[in-house]
């Protein structure tokens, strides 16, 4: 399980990296993987931007395909689906 969550997270960094260079940082990376979910709130928090700054990079991030959006009463939730597919299928 292991092997297979560092190549999704090798995957991500490259195609993060190649498709959005300005928003990439190792940061956003382990953001993405330290919980199977993020929330804007979060994401600002840890990378020390603005609220619409880390909306932007989150929104733009499910427009890809790397995470599905989920709205929750007032609340986003942005789930790594594939992570979670990994840690489900222990």
């Amino acid at each position: 399980m292991i092997e297979k969550i560092i190549a999704l997270m090798q995957d991500y960094k490259h195609s993060i990296r190649d498709r959005f260079p300005k928003m990439y940082s190792q940061d956003l990376i382990n953001n993405l993987f330290k919980y199977p979910y993020t929330k804007i709130d979060f994401l600002a928090q840890a990378l020390g931007v603005h609220r619409q700054t880390a909306a932007k990079y989150l929104n733009s991030l499910a427009n890809e395909g790397f995470l599905s959006k989920v709205s929750l009463g007032k609340s986003n939730y942005y789930l790594n689906t594939k992570l979670i597919e990994i840690l489900k299928s222990r």
